[in-house]
């Protein structure tokens, strides 16, 4: 037993960290017969699960469409993916659990203030569903508990309960806090605590979320279908565009807004719905900026895959253009979708609040197509932004992304309407001044390169292909760096995106290249046995081959992974889209069941 709760104590059963508000067990603190007595007790106790559980850089999860200089473990597969050793490692930790469903159980005993109650126990309900949530995506199944647990507990050796029990207790969950929550203008603190707003959102996230991956994994379980997910995720997000406490962000200046939204120093309150706030008055700080302009914060880059998903400002398609494919950094920026020159440094950048034009930097972007989004002005809020101190807000999640699960949720349900696109994703074009989609044409027309084995989607049929085509560059678009493309390429079954290109800037060779659009140079290239040519101040040179990687040798797209991608293994359908269970948890409760495909610790096959 002693063995037991050693392991067990960094997961499900552990007590509470030192820096928690309190310890759950007496000892030298204070009794339990003492606490959950007020509102104010309540939420201290509570306080801690927004800092535990809520993502606090979502900008800078790698993945396909989001590269630095080492890929993420989940790109390159194989001997990086393995089998977690320790128990509680790898994500199988539970101590956050035992927080909220301590807070659950006691709140309602010992709390006479039954408004705290409510509003108290909706925040418990809701990270109880996100906590869960996060480990279903991670582990698929897992052993549901709803009750704190003690020592001796026989439910500490339960098994893994099904995928549908634990979803179903997920959305009671949510409709409990949906119940309960205060409303945004009851809530002092929005959007930086939990309301209506709030679950509605988590509850369409969640549903939109089970709904697709279980119609694109083929899974059919006793209770309720993949629709009924769809249906439930539509529901909640409707109810966030007729109650109308929400809106987009926009002044009409559709060539700033979509940037200004993101480097604002405070939460828009029209638009983030939950956000994590930063800034010099809670003395908390992250490294949005610094990550994408110095040299040593990873040299992020958008991948060619995404850029060429933005269409054209007329509406037209880039990739139906003739020569797409070869065209030189100018040609390939100017004129598009006003949300890519507010995402990363095309023509003219500069920074907020200065004059100089700046090219992108290619010691601080392996691709060259080099992030801004989140990046303010030098001196947001008194600070150096340039030397980790960002002060910016963090979205958890904004109206945008209701309008996007709105309108998903009901092409794969089969019954979108052009009324359901006008509602939703068209007010996204709106903002930017974009041409609004039309139903009948995008079904009429589905994007080839969103269909393209090279860079799109393989396993999207029907009489929806070409909305729900569009509706993932929208969601790609809009969502960029904002945590939730890895989820999409599961729930959408599309592992194979991971294989796909991930080249960046094209060059045909030595030479010089504009890259802000006035004509002269501010890159200039030079071969393996050329001499390096003098050049103007301010002027980036490189040696091909040797200080930057071209993906044909002396010419092609910027090919910075080259050697990674030598030893990378390709996407394993059978097993990838799960994580394994740590092995000394599998030891300490035989009960449990590994994941396919993640037996061996050493699996490098």
């Amino acid at each position: 037993m002693k063995k037991i709760l050693l392991g067990l104590s960094l997961g499900l059963f552990a007590l509470t960290s030192c820096e928690d508000a309190i310890d759950l067990t007496p000892q030298d603190r204070v009794s339990l017969d003492d606490y959950f007595k007020t509102g104010d007790q309540l939420e201290v106790f509570s306080n801690p699960l927004y800092n535990n559980l809520l993502d606090k850089e979502p900008e800078r999860q790698r993945n396909d469409f989001y590269l630095t200089q080492t890929l993420c473990d989940e790109m390159l597969g194989g001997s990086k993916r393995i089998t977690p050793t320790n128990a509680g490692s790898g994500g199988w930790s539970w101590g956050n659990l035992r927080r909220i469903n301590a807070l659950m159980q006691y709140a309602p005993e010992k709390c006479e203030d039954k408004a705290a109650v409510a509003k108290y126990t909706s925040v418990g309900a809701f990270f109880r569903a996100f906590f869960y949530f996060e480990k279903v995506r991670r582990f698929g199944d897992v052993p549901w508990y709803d009750r704190e647990l003690g020592s001796a507990d026989e439910a500490l050796f339960n098994p893994r309960d099904s995928r549908e029990l634990v979803m179903t207790n997920i959305v009671k969950d949510l409709d409990f806090a949906i119940a309960n929550a205060p409303r945004k203008a009851q809530e002092p603190n929005n959007p930086y605590r939990v309301t209506r707003g709030a679950c509605l959102a988590l509850k369409a996230r969640i549903c939109l979320w089970e709904g697709t991956f279980r119609k694109y994994h083929g899974i059919s379980l006793e209770g309720h279908d993949y629709k009924w997910y769809l249906e439930q995720a539509a529901d909640a997000a409707k109810k966030l565009i007729d109650e109308k406490e929400y809106k987009l962000y926009s002044t009409g200046h559709p060539s700033t807004d979509y940037r200004d939204l993101f480097v604002a120093s405070d939460a828009n309150t029209d638009e983030y719905i939950l956000a994590i706030r930063f800034g010099a008055a809670t003395a908390a700080f992250h490294e949005a900026a610094s990550s994408t302009l110095q040299p040593t914060g990873g040299t992020p880059g958008f991948s060619r895959k995404l850029v060429n998903q933005y269409l054209m400002k007329n509406g037209d398609r880039y990739t139906d253009q003739d020569g797409w494919e070869t065209k030189l950094f100018v040609d390939q920026v100017k004129d598009r979708d006003p949300r890519l020159s507010q995402s990363i440094r095309t023509l003219n950048y500069t920074r907020i609040g200065k004059s100089e034009v700046l090219a992108p930097d290619f010691q601080a972007t392996c691709t060259g197509f080099q992030p801004i989004k989140f990046v303010q002005a030098p001196d947001a809020d008194g600070q150096n932004i340039d030397n980790k101190r960002s002060t910016n807000d963090m979205p958890v999640f904004r109206f945008a992304e209701a309008l996007l699960i709105y309108a998903e949720a009901k092409a794969e349900l089969g019954t979108i309407t052009q009324e359901d696109l006008n509602i939703s994703v068209n007010l996204l074009r709106d903002r930017v001044a974009m041409p609004r989609i039309s139903l009948l044409w995008a079904n009429a027309n589905p994007d080839p390169y969103l269909q393209d084995p090279r860079f799109g989607y393989t396993n999207v049929t029907g009489e929806n292909l070409g909305i729900i085509l569009e509706l993932r560059r929208e969601r790609s678009i809009e969502l960029v760096m904002e945590g939730q493309r890895w989820p999409d390429v599961l729930r959408w079954r599309a592992g194979y995106a991971y294989d796909q290109d991930m080249g960046g800037v094209y060059f045909p060779g030595p030479g010089e290249y504009d890259f802000t659009g006035d004509g002269k140079p501010d890159v200039v290239l030079y071969g393996e046995n050329q001499a390096k040519p003098a050049v103007g101040k301010g002027v980036q040179v490189y040696q091909i081959g040797k200080e930057i990687l071209l993906s044909n040798g002396t010419y092609g797209f910027t090919d910075y992974h080259r050697s990674q991608l030598k030893t990378k293994a390709p996407w394993n359908d059978a097993r990838d889209y799960y994580y394994g269970i740590p092995i000394e948890d599998l030891s300490l409760n035989p009960n449990l069941v590994q994941n396919p495909g993640w037996d061996d610790i050493n699996r490098g096959e």
